[in-house]
């Protein structure tokens, strides 16, 4: 591989990181994926034991419970149906609150990253002098040249920043 290869191979990498990283500390991703794991452990338990006893039933054990719990909130529509009343509840109650958690999580995770940068500026400014300082390698010396001007310009007001504050 070749140098600027590998510079660029770290620069995704760390892109990604800060990626990960971003959508674990800004978006509610993680919390409710969490919620959601709860839940499906709680609705196949309840539909398991909803269908304990019931000769008809294809779902004979948490296992199977717990394959119907996914199979029927991701609407594949590969599960089979409760037999008992009680378990058709409880399995229609997750297929409503599992889908909508799952979809609604995606959708939250997805609007809350994308609107994060406009309601921090700076950080969107500060992330893109750190993509672009990860690209030095393939700026021309004129570029380099306006990079310089522009970072003097930034240290000239920082200074002054610093002198003007009690």
């Amino acid at each position: 591989m070749t140098k600027s290869r590998i510079s660029r191979d770290k620069a995704r990498h760390k892109h990604m990181q800060r990626f990960v990283r971003d959508i674990s500390n800004h978006t509610p991703f993680s919390k409710m994926v969490v919620l959601l794991v709860v839940l499906w452990l709680i609705f196949s338990a309840a539909l398991y034991f909803s269908e304990r006893g019931f000769e008809a039933s294809s779902i004979d054990s948490y296992g199977k419970a717990l394959y119907w719990g996914v199979a029927a909130f991701s609407t594949a529509g590969i599960a089979d149906a409760p037999v008992s009343a009680m378990a058709r509840l409880v399995g229609g109650m997750w297929i409503v609150i599992g889908s909508v958690l799952f979809f609604g999580t995606i959708v939250a995770t997805a609007t809350t990253y994308f609107m994060r940068p406009l309601q921090r500026p700076h950080k969107q400014i500060i992330d893109t002098i750190e993509y672009n300082l990860e690209q030095l390698d393939s700026l021309s010396l004129a570029e380099l040249d306006l990079l310089k001007d522009t970072v003097d310009t930034l240290i000239v007001h920082v200074e002054n920043l610093k002198q003007n504050q009690p």
